[in-house]
């Protein structure tokens, strides 16, 4: 995660240089718009490199369930950036649509994309890696918006070439819009992601469907209740009620459970299991709503 990290910041600082030159060289507001996102990726990954720092610190004595909630509080902090700076681009397309200027240099701004292109490949492919080993939202937040800088280099090198060699002034400016609502759009999925995490949604259908049926397979397990799953970072947490044969002694209901507790850790590595022990049949009385 910290590599992953650091390749991030290195990635965009390059870019930031490359393109700003581009942009001077070219007057392209398609270009200004790939150089505002590749700023924004600068300024976010910065804030994830904080934030991982500390979501990988282990839990503590005044931090028992870790410190895993950094992270999607980094991803609120992109969506402010991402936001901000579609806002900002927005202004200059309406601006360049209303002074009509041309694109010049065609040919250094279509280099410096190409460029774009394969860095920003190389980066997702490490970031892909490393999404799939720890789960971290804070890289596949980042990695999603390093994604969609293809179709954004892309869009920039088709509105160079087009507004220089047929003279369509204003197809740079609305591709840069594009990319605008593009890059807002990519904003209110992070965001939706971070809250989800931090208001401690649920796992996924699919993942509380697995644990129930991992539990269930085991035979001397009745049936199990109140199954209650969140994320914290690259954490999880999933706490629920065993249903055992009511005769059985302490010593084997705790047999049982550790049994039950290594086998949903098989599929959900480094998980927290929390598992409270009920004799079958026993009807608890609830004070608060309980998920079944």
């Amino acid at each position: 995660m910290r590599l992953a990290s650091f390749a991030s910041v290195g990635a965009a600082l390059f870019l930031i240089v490359l393109k700003f030159g581009a942009f001077l060289e070219t007057g392209s507001v398609s270009l200004l718009s790939s150089l505002f996102d590749s700023a924004l990726d600068a300024a976010a990954s910065v804030v994830n490199l904080i934030a991982i720092r500390q979501a990988l610190v282990p839990a503590d004595a005044e931090h028992r369930f870790g410190h895993g909630k950094a992270e999607p509080l980094a991803g609120l902090v992109q969506v402010a950036f991402i936001l901000g700076s579609s806002v900002v681009l927005a202004v200059e397309v309406v601006n360049r649509f209303r002074t009509g200027a041309a694109v010049t240099e065609m040919e250094t701004g279509v280099a410096v994309m190409v460029i774009s292109l394969v860095v920003t490949g190389v980066l997702v492919l490490l970031q892909r890696h490393v999404v799939r080993r720890t789960g971290s939202i804070a890289i596949r937040s980042d990695q999603a918006h390093y994604a969609t800088d293809f179709l954004v280099n892309i869009s920039v090198i088709a509105a160079l070439v087009l507004s220089t060699q047929l003279g369509w002034w204003w197809i740079d400016p609305t591709i840069g819009l594009c990319i605008a609502l593009f890059i807002a759009g990519a904003a209110v999925r992070v965001g939706k992601d971070s809250l989800d995490m931090l208001m401690d949604r649920e796992m996924d259908d699919a993942d509380r469907t697995r644990i129930k049926e991992i539990v269930r397979a085991h035979p001397e397990v009745l049936n199990l209740h109140d199954l209650r799953t969140r994320a914290s970072g690259r954490d999880r947490f999933i706490q629920f009620h065993l249903e055992l044969d009511g005769t059985l002694s302490l010593a084997e209901a705790h047999r049982i459970s550790d049994a039950v507790e290594a086998d949903v850790r098989t599929d959900f590595p480094g998980a927290e299991v929390i598992i409270h022990e009920d004799p079958a049949g026993v009807v608890e009385q609830r004070a608060t709503f309980r998920y079944h």
